[in-house]
């Protein structure tokens, strides 16, 4: 197992900054911004040959007993609790404070291997501005920029310092990758208490407030033998509601999160109905080719009428998510989740479905004996092969003459031909059209 390295430490001090110093990425939403981080967030780093995980948290308040404040120093309690070294992290510059003895009073009082580091010390290397913070009582004070990336690898020996080495562990050659699972929605439609309910445990800050997610937080899952990264992102509000820059720097990382995703998961509320903003976000995820699977939490908060109009709407707001399949739940009553799980592998199934140029042309010909193309002047669209061109999503060539006559209408009915025979449920099916070029085109222009 690799060592787990947690960063603490009150608000604004450049632990995000520092956490993708470590990570050699940008996984951390920074800006000068107190408070931005509020969920664990955890990633991977090396030194050389050794790997280490790293976990960012929130700003910490240990004596904060209510509201958004005491969820996000439970968060940071349960990473201290993971981890196996801790980096205190202080601000060189604004000095000691008083939450800062607050925070070195836990540390000491739960023994754990911790390093003190004065973070945006550049330029102070030695300076007698840092000998204040030996009254915290955690010993030697380190020196860091991590903006700047000074001191950094020496922190990391440091923290590693008092550190078994891992044991060796060799992977099972037939280990199945993970599934990448992006659940996303507008804000406050319950995607972190769904998250929350899947693990069993308050993995990430669930509050009755929109808004509280801001990154996007990656989290490790198995279930039956495959493993998942389940991604939690930030509500995607309407583009004139989106006012803060830091909400701005949220709405990219949620966008960068469905494009890397195998899945998505697009969480509506029941109580709130299917919106435009809801619309946009389905929009999205189809332009980007992604396999969705829609899922409209709070089922049991609305009474039967409410349900058929919301149904209708889901019908006609989201006619064009036809492929996806439709499920009703409750993340806090834990309902519906287990067919839920069932039609998010059937959606990364359909989307990574190998479908062979032999099986492709059979369809392809027997559909159009079938039906024929129409015929666009003096030519009728001749279809002669088909093949696989890609897939998440999954992409159909189709070769022949005269293929640009081919109008929208019969492309959708070759699509659920081919989405028929091979059961391409949850994910997008593109099919391409290549003409055959006329090698004697040129010489009757001659």
């Amino acid at each position: 197992m690799n060592p787990v390295i947690a960063l603490v430490g009150r608000p604004n001090v450049g632990k995000s900054t520092l956490f993708n110093r470590l990570t050699k990425s940008r996984d951390a939403i920074v800006a000068d911004f107190a408070g931005l981080t509020r969920d664990r967030h955890y990633g991977h780093g090396r030194q050389g040959a050794r790997e280490f995980i790293v976990i960012d948290t929130g700003g910490f308040e240990p004596e904060a007993s209510s509201g958004i404040f005491s969820e996000m120093a439970k968060q940071t309690r349960q990473a201290v609790a993971e981890a196996d070294a801790v980096v205190f992290v202080v601000d060189a510059r604004a000095g000691v404070s008083s939450q800062d003895h607050d925070i070195a009073k836990y540390l000491r009082r739960l023994g754990k291997p911790c390093v003190l580091t004065a973070n945006k010390a550049e330029g102070m290397v030695g300076a007698a501005q840092l000998s204040e913070f030996y009254e915290l009582g955690l010993g030697e004070v380190h020196a860091v920029s991590a903006a700047h990336g000074q001191g950094i690898r020496d922190l990391i020996d440091l923290a590693l310092a008092s550190l078994p080495e891992p044991e060796e562990t060799e992977l099972p050659a037939d280990e199945k990758a993970a599934i990448r699972l992006t659940v996303a929605g507008r804000p406050n439609v319950g995607k972190s208490t769904l998250i929350n309910t899947w693990l069993g445990e308050e993995r990430l800050v669930a509050f009755d407030m929109p808004g509280t997610t801001r990154d996007a937080i990656t989290v490790p899952f198995e279930r039956n033998g495959q493993r998942f990264d389940l991604i939690d992102t930030a509500g995607l509000r309407k583009k004139g509601k989106v006012f803060e820059a830091i909400e701005k720097f949220s709405v990219v990382k949620t966008l960068q999160a469905i494009d890397s995703a195998n899945v998505v998961l697009l969480l509506l509320d029941a109580t709130q109905g299917v919106t435009d903003q809801d619309a946009h976000i389905a929009g999205y995820i189809l332009e980007r080719g992604r396999a969705v699977v829609l899922a409209v939490n709070k089922w049991d908060a609305v009474d039967d009428y409410q349900r058929q109009l919301l149904e209708r709407s889901i019908e006609t707001r989201l006619a064009f998510l036809k492929f996806a399949s439709l499920h009703f739940i409750s993340a806090k009553k834990r309902q519906g989740l287990g067919p839920l799980w069932s039609a998010l592998t059937q959606a990364y199934k359909a989307a990574t479905c190998k479908m062979s140029t032999p099986v492709l042309t059979r369809l392809l010909l027997e559909a159009v004996q079938f039906q024929s193309p129409k015929r666009a002047g003096m030519f009728r669209p001749k279809l002669r092969y088909a093949h696989q061109g890609g897939m998440n999503p999954p992409v159909i060539v189709i070769h022949g003459n005269s293929l640009e006559h081919v109008t929208d209408a019969y492309k959708r009915f070759l699509e659920a031909r081919f989405r028929k025979e091979f059961d391409l449920v949850g994910t997008p099916l593109r099919i391409e059209m290549k003409t055959s070029h006329n090698p004697y085109a040129d010489n009757e222009k001659a």
